[in-house]
């Protein structure tokens, strides 16, 4: 049995088969951990939905922030855009069967035995892993209910960047969301900055890569995350994993084995 970590599909159905495909992926004995950002920009998000809800169990998934932007403009709350290439899925007979799927994933992934998390953009250096753990399952509580649209409206705000006990319950939530699917850089006092992209070596001064700020987390848990293709090429210091290769920019789709530490990864195939 092997276990597989990657992000960001983005809808790049064909290097997903194929990278499988290199490994001799089966879904009966092997696990598959995907940190988010399976759908948008790509051109077949409706294929790998599909494709993982078929895996069952097998796949471990968290939710990341086109992920969820999926589920609002299902839900008639965020307008599709174009670059979205969400039609095909929208006008699916399966798209209601596929989202109550997607709703029901959370926004991280805690494994204790193995010491391993997994979230789409990190793990905010405010928190230790009770509170991800509480949090996080609040967010999944309310997002999975048959009435959730009510919820998805409000935690919709991108003004919440710092985390206090003295936050109201849905700032509390809006901030978890920006965690866990929007942030890259925080200030020194761990404030998020989710404004900027680009690679650690062009972004202004005070501002720092999430993982470069002290953290509650203890230092034995391999933590794993995508978000940020630009992140590609810079060294990112252990126990931080990144995953984003940038297949949607026609970079790559990469993949991390866990038993032996091996990287794989598949270029953007030609259509």
């Amino acid at each position: 049995m092997s276990t597989y970590f990657l992000s960001d599909i983005h809808g790049c159905y064909k290097e997903l088969k194929m990278l499988l495909k290199t490994v001799f992926f089966n879904h009966k004995k092997d696990n598959l951990w995907i940190a988010g950002d399976l759908v948008s920009r790509g051109p077949d998000s409706l294929k790998v939905l599909r494709y993982l809800y078929s895996l069952g169990d097998a796949v471990k998934i968290v939710l990341g922030n086109h992920d969820i932007n999926l589920i609002a403009v299902h839900a008639g709350i965020k307008q599709n855009k174009k670059e979205n290439f969400f039609d095909e899925f929208l006008a699916a007979s399966d798209s209601i069967e596929l989202i109550d799927w997607l709703r029901c994933k959370s926004l991280i992934k805690i494994d204790e035995n193995q010491n391993i998390i997994m979230s789409h953009a990190g793990i905010s250096p405010q928190w230790d892993i009770k509170t991800a753990k509480m949090y996080t399952c609040d967010f999944k509580k309310h997002l999975s209910q048959k009435n959730y649209i009510p919820f998805l409206k409000k935690i919709y705000s991108y003004n919440i960047n710092f985390w206090t006990n003295n936050l109201s319950r849905y700032d509390q939530l809006r901030y978890t969301v920006n965690a866990c699917t929007r942030m890259r850089y925080c200030y020194p006092d761990s404030r998020l900055n989710m404004l900027y992209k680009q690679s650690p070596n062009i972004v202004p001064k005070p501002l720092q890569p999430w993982f470069l700020i002290p953290s509650k987390i203890p230092k034995i848990y391999s933590i794993f995350f995508g978000h940020w293709s630009s992140l590609k090429g810079t060294i990112v210091p252990k126990p931080f994993i990144s995953l984003d290769g940038g297949c949607c920019w026609g970079e790559e789709l990469m993949m991390f084995r866990w038993e032996d530490k091996k990287w794989f990864s598949q270029s953007v195939m030609s259509s």
